[in-house]
């Protein structure tokens, strides 16, 4: 069975990303320092090695560990942290990615899947839905540390034998999401809603996103796994959109929630947040002709299947 090390495994996408791997006949081993993964979150079956994607133990796993791929979805996400403290941004997302790609072509990695964002290294202005080929123009820390992170992979793809797939996310929600650890704005509405407290949006709500559900996501990572990537001649050619095409505003976002939880829903604004990008929604017409893959879940069936698994998990 090929090895596959998922960084971040023991969190929201990284856990299922690895569920998918192992239906698909993979070994996995999960690696992750628990700072806002669960340790209930790994799936059975896969091995977990508690460390931090920057220190000397995890680089020496992918050096000894005799994995094929390595599947990096550990990462500081949150927007507003980036702004507050760019430092730790860098830190985490762009000096613990060379360390595990030190580890990785010292090891024998063949194949490197990095979880990028769509939604933030594009920026405003361009055409919706963007394409893979759209101006890149992020505008917080944390977009322009995913975008360095995708040009450290094409470096490395360029230096040493290794092949690099960078997945520009959407707006990834879906069971697990933690409302208190990681960025989500579903995670958060649903725990509001299931403890029958307000819900907050942040400027006028019309601001949208392209929300797409992390079960599609898992199934994405297993296509981009197989994928015959073409050589890294330009940075887009290794990257691909991982998201629906639709914009839903916030405003509609917490309306089919509310309808969700089958709550009257109390809805309060607040003052714009800093950084916050206004408007959107990523073309997947090359996942669909690199990868074969198509998102399957509504929003709304997403939803519905997220609240549930709130409810139950609260419960």
């Amino acid at each position: 069975m090929p090895k596959v090390l998922v960084t971040g495994g023991a969190g929201f996408i990284g856990s299922h990303v690895a569920e998918a791997y192992l239906r698909d006949g993979y070994d996995v081993v999960a690696l992750d320092n628990l700072s806002s993964g669960r340790r209930e979150n790994v799936p059975a079956g896969a091995g977990l090695v508690e460390a931090d994607i920057g220190s000397p133990e995890a680089r020496a796993l992918l050096e000894q560990g005799g994995f094929a791929v390595l599947n990096h979805h550990a990462a500081q996400m949150d927007v507003r942290v980036s702004v507050d403290d760019p430092l730790f941004d860098a830190r985490t997302n762009i000096l613990g990615l060379l360390n595990l790609l030190e580890g990785a072509r010292r090891g024998g990695v063949r194949r490197v899947v990095f979880a990028s964002s769509g939604g933030v290294v594009y920026g405003e202005g361009s055409q919706l839905p963007n394409s893979e080929l759209a101006p890149k123009l992020p505008v917080s820390p944390y977009g322009v540390s995913k975008l360095a992170s995708e040009f450290y992979l094409m470096a490395y793809a360029q230096l040493y034998p290794l092949e690099v797939v960078s997945l520009r996310y959407s707006n990834v929600y879906g069971p697990r999401q933690n409302p208190h650890g990681e960025a989500g704005v579903v995670a958060i509405f649903g725990s509001r809603l299931r403890h029958a407290q307000p819900l907050t949006v942040y400027g006028d709500g019309e601001q949208t996103r392209d929300y797409v559900y992390v079960g599609d996501v898992a199934k994405a990572n297993l296509a981009a796994t197989r994928w015959a990537a073409p050589a890294a001649r330009a940075l887009d050619d290794v990257a691909i959109n991982i998201g629906t095409g639709v914009e839903t505003s916030v405003n509609r976002l917490a309306a089919v929630m509310i309808g969700a939880a089958g709550a009257s829903g109390d809805v309060r604004h607040a003052a714009p947040r800093a950084g916050e990008l206004q408007r959107s929604a990523l073309c997947v017409t090359k996942a669909e002709r690199e990868l074969g893959w198509r998102p399957e879940v509504t929003v709304e069936d997403g939803l519905q299947r997220t609240y549930a698994w709130i409810k139950e998990a609260v419960a």
